[in-house]
């Protein structure tokens, strides 16, 4: 994972010091590409702990076409809470103490923190036990998941992408088209988050399966070792259902920035030395990408640094 500590190194020396929608902070590059081999092992962050399983229930959860925070919290996976919270301590059913600009205060202000997680566990709570609740404010709109498995077509049906392009890739592996978009400029402003990993393309050649991410947006500390991992996972799950071996994994980043809070954990983790990637495990063979659940997957060999906590800015 040399180059992602490369990019890193890069946006610290080299970036643009900007402002952003979050009001934090960022510094950043435009344009910057990655290449990952991944017959040389799963590329999983080993310079500061990562957690799989929080990315591989979220990648499930797209692939189910799901939008709603209702299943990741369900399984304890709450990297998408802060977006749903939100769309709730806005809206005029929210009586609780005022939440604005929690990303910020959350990080700054103690007995804000006290009350900002008082206010989480109600909602994710919420979530959880009540129906009309879960379905007004656990969804996110029409994000991942319901572009990638019901994009909308102009005669009142939907277009499953990720279906279409298995079968493609089975079908046609020559071919240019294997494209799976999630940028949907008529539905954006409908969403939660825009998309950032917002188009993924596949390639076939000497019976392997490689796969480019654009990505337009990229939180370098947080997101992208995350989409990463996750982009890699999805494509070991669809070389297995079409026959293939793995090939690489290309992440191009279009605007890619660390946050002004994360300095001084990149610094940190810089200061350690990559270790030898994990293998992926698909334990279970099953006949269609979607029907796999989290028990069918594990990470073997996996011995990272500690983790490095750090906000996240929403």
């Amino acid at each position: 994972m040399q180059q992602y500590l490369q990019l890193c190194q890069h946006i610290l020396d080299e970036g643009n010091d900007k402002g952003d929608r979050t009001g934090t902070g960022t510094r950043s590059v435009f344009g910057y590409q990655m290449r990952f081999d991944l017959q040389k092992g799963f590329p999983l962050l080993t310079t500061k702990r990562t957690a799989f399983r929080l990315i591989a229930t979220e990648l499930l959860w797209f692939l189910k076409g799901d939008t709603n925070v209702r299943t990741l919290i369900a399984q304890n996976n709450h990297i998408w809470d802060e977006w749903a919270f939100e769309k709730w301590v806005k809206s005029d059913q929210y009586e609780g103490p005022d939440m604005t600009n929690f990303g910020l205060r959350v990080n700054e202000d103690p007995e804000f923190k006290i009350q900002y997680e008082e206010q989480m566990a109600i909602f994710q709570d919420k979530v959880l036990n009540d129906d009309d609740f879960a379905q007004e404010f656990g969804d996110l709109g029409p994000v991942y998941g319901k572009q990638w498995r019901s994009w909308p077509a102009d005669n009142g049906e939907t277009i499953d992408q990720v279906k279409n392009v298995i079968e493609s890739i089975k079908n046609n592996p020559n071919s240019r088209r294997h494209i799976v978009s999630a940028w949907n400029p008529a539905e954006v402003d409908d969403m939660a988050l825009p998309p950032c990993h917002t188009l993924f393309q596949f390639y076939v050649a000497d019976g392997k399966l490689s796969c480019q991410l654009y990505q337009r947006s990229a939180d370098v500390f947080l997101g992208v070792p995350f989409n990463i991992a996750s982009y890699a996972l999805l494509t070991h799950l669809i070389a297995k259902e079409c026959g293939l071996e793995v090939g690489d994994f290309v992440h191009t980043l279009g605007d890619a920035h660390l946050y002004s809070n994360h300095f001084n954990q990149v610094k940190e983790q810089l200061s350690r030395s990559p270790r030898e990637l994990p293998q992926l495990i698909i334990k279970t063979e099953k006949e269609s990408i979607f029907e796999y659940e989290i028990e069918d997957l594990a990470i073997d060999g996996y011995d990272p640094y500690p983790r490095i906590k750090a906000p996240i800015a929403v």
